[in-house]
């Protein structure tokens, strides 16, 4: 069964005697910062300073989300480079974060989480995007020509591509106007792709929406401004505002935006398909939703005590990543076929959680991806590297290569 019939299937359950309930059914997000990931990287894989916790992450394909990056090395591997370039990156973003291109965005890796860089993005630089995996609605047909993308965003079974002069691209299924971009979209910072619809953060700290609005997932609260960074998944959404809170819409059924009272110090979100997660600014991990008493992979909201020293996240569809500034990676949830057993030796700088797949970019630049290979997600393609930001979708993964890489 694809990602996308298993959201359909998810929906119909609700559909009682004529009466639609809300239901979130959509793979995590990567969050969308403004100034990349990520990665964000979870399954993914959204700031003004969207992985690899969340670039622009993801997140995740349902809940990914995507953000613009600046200019910093593609070759990134030894300490000593990483961190000047998370210096540089910082320093960049401070710089950016008035003009209404995408600004850059400090790598996932940082020792501290900041916001605005999310866990799905690497660094600021442009190219072009690949694209592997499920392709049985041309999601991983990427546009000819396609070139200067500095966030990628995977959904359900489409794709979206935010470029360095504030334009988004989308391919894929279009079922319900997922992949229709609303006219004067422009100015745009970062974006988000939830199960069948698209977000998208504008310079102007404002949200824009499109495809499917059964549970309202496309229509932000009214007033909502000052936003930094966004993540979708399955039919729900989140905005990082910038004094730190999280506000949340959509569907509900499992409590996914039900926001803890007095959440504070948020630095970075990522939706997942059912559940919700926050990175504070101390490096710890808060995760809310995940209340279906019959689901069988209950424990995605339940973080793994004593966590710390996070510096992105990214929630997928039943599992979650966590990116430590050491450059490990921690996952929990499901893991069924593999998807939270990270490869040994793994030392990465933005990581996306999708479906059922995991994937990070490397501190070379290349990427490692485990979990689910049902549709050729988890077989990186050979030769891959340069890679400046990725994200994962239901069943597919887009990764941004550095131009004259």
């Amino acid at each position: 069964m694809t990602a996308r019939s298993r959201a359909i299937a998810r929906v119909g359950r609700f559909l009682v005697a004529g009466t639609v309930i809300a239901i979130v059914a959509a793979c995590g997000g990567s969050s969308a910062t403004s100034a990349p990931g990520s990665v964000q990287p979870s399954g993914s894989l959204a700031t003004q300073t969207q992985s690899f916790t969340s670039i622009p992450s993801c997140g995740c394909s349902f809940g990914a989300s995507a953000a613009a990056s600046a200019p910093a090395s593609a070759a990134a591997s030894a300490p000593a480079a990483a961190t000047t370039a998370a210096k540089t990156a910082a320093t960049n973003a401070a710089t950016n974060a008035a003009t209404n291109a995408p600004t850059a965005g400090a790598p996932a890796a940082t020792p501290a989480p900041t916001a605005g860089a999310p866990a799905t993005t690497r660094t600021g630089q442009s190219g072009t995007v690949v694209a592997w995996g499920d392709n049985s609605s041309d999601q991983t047909t990427v546009p000819s020509g396609l070139t200067g993308v500095v966030a990628v965003a995977a959904g359900d079974e489409f794709s979206l591509a935010l470029k360095s002069d504030g334009t988004v691209v989308a391919w894929g299924a279009n079922d319900i106007g997922e992949t229709q971009i609303p006219a004067g979209v422009t100015n745009i910072k970062a974006i988000s792709a939830g199960s069948t619809f698209g977000l998208a953060l504008k310079s102007d700290g404002t949200v824009v929406g499109w495809g499917d609005s059964t549970y309202g997932q496309t229509t932000p609260p009214s007033g909502l401004m000052n936003v930094v960074e966004i993540s979708a998944a399955g039919v729900h959404a989140l905005a990082l505002e910038s004094d730190g809170t999280v506000v949340a819409w959509g569907g509900d059924d499992n409590g996914e935006t039900d926001v803890p009272a007095g959440l504070k110090n948020v630095a970075h979100v990522s939706a997942g398909y059912d559940f919700s997660l926050a990175l504070l600014k101390d490096g710890t991990v808060v995760a809310w939703g995940d209340k279906n008493p019959t689901d069988t992979t209950l424990g995605v909201a339940k973080v793994p005590a004593g966590l710390s020293g996070v510096t992105g996240i990214s929630a997928g569809y039943y599992h979650s990543l966590a990116l430590k500034s050491d450059g490990t990676v921690v996952g929990w949830g499901a893991n069924d076929v593999g998807q939270i057993t990270t490869p040994a030796g793994l030392n990465a700088v933005a990581v996306a959680a999708g479906g059922n797949v995991s994937v990070a970019i490397k501190s070379d630049g290349t990427v490692a991806a485990w979990g689910g290979n049902e549709s050729g997600q988890a077989t990186v393609p050979a030769g891959l590297s340069h890679v400046i930001a990725i994200d994962a979708g239901g069943s597919h993964v887009l990764a941004v290569v550095a131009s004259g890489s």
